[in-house]
């Protein structure tokens, strides 16, 4: 004869607890990933961002050197839309050579104290060789 309590085939309610905390505990990692997932996306997207309008300023003064006299003088202002988030610095520096000068191109996101930026340096003439 056969005992009643090995024809149980469910699942006693202690084993589903267990299952049910597993599962809770995996959901939630998962949804801790996804949100720092998109933490990192959207930093990732305003350095990218900040990298082409450096380049962008940084290209524009390379032309500019070329065509003309530069001022050679500390500039700053703040992008124009959608990037008015974004401000940006031009500053020179004279190199050992004075027919060169050091041009840093600096474009600021974001709180002060968090120091989000990027920078390129280069080097330009300086116009008044020759």
């Amino acid at each position: 004869m056969k005992s009643a309590y090995k024809d149980n085939k469910g699942f006693s309610l202690l084993e589903v607890m267990i299952a049910l905390a597993i599962v809770a505990t995996a959901l939630v990692t998962l949804l801790g990933l996804s949100q720092r997932s998109i933490l990192v996306q959207d930093k990732i997207q305003k350095l990218t961002s900040a990298t082409l309008l450096a380049q962008q300023l940084m290209s524009d003064q390379e032309t500019a050197a070329g065509r003309s006299k530069n001022s050679w003088e500390l500039q700053e202002d703040v992008f124009p839309e959608p990037f008015e988030n974004f401000r940006w610095r031009i500053s020179y520096q004279d190199t050992l050579i004075s027919q060169v000068k050091q041009v840093t191109v600096t474009v600021i996101w974001g709180r002060p104290e968090k120091n989000e930026e990027v920078q390129l340096v280069s080097f330009l003439p300086a116009g008044d060789a020759g």
